[in-house]
């Protein structure tokens, strides 16, 4: 048994952007921050940020581009997913993104 789950809170670092695949179905991409914040040793306060690459389809993904504004929070529920692509340099690479199932605004 295993499980490929993804709960992300954040901010949109974008307008997400709506394409409309052959068959019709909507796909929007867009990116969201997640922020975690500590203080050092030394009592200094620490922030660390990590971009997040979304993915929605269908209804989804409409309703992402209809609502969705840069900077505003959003709730992900997903699961990761990986592909590889070559990049200009002709050097493989791996991006990894996040397909959303559910949002909440």
């Amino acid at each position: 048994m295993s499980v490929n789950k993804v709960i992300l809170v954040g901010r949109l670092g974008k307008d997400p952007e709506v394409r409309y695949m052959p068959n019709g179905d909507a796909v929007a991409n867009f990116s969201i921050a997640t922020s975690e914040q500590w203080k050092d040793k030394a009592g200094a306060k620490q922030e660390k940020t990590e971009w997040h690459n979304i993915t929605m389809y269908r209804r989804l993904a409409e309703i992402a581009g209809d609502y969705l504004k840069k900077g505003q929070e959003v709730y992900i529920e997903g699961k990761i997913q990986s592909r590889k692509y070559t990049g200009k340099d002709d050097v493989e690479r791996t991006a990894y993104e996040i397909i959303a199932s559910e949002m909440k605004m």
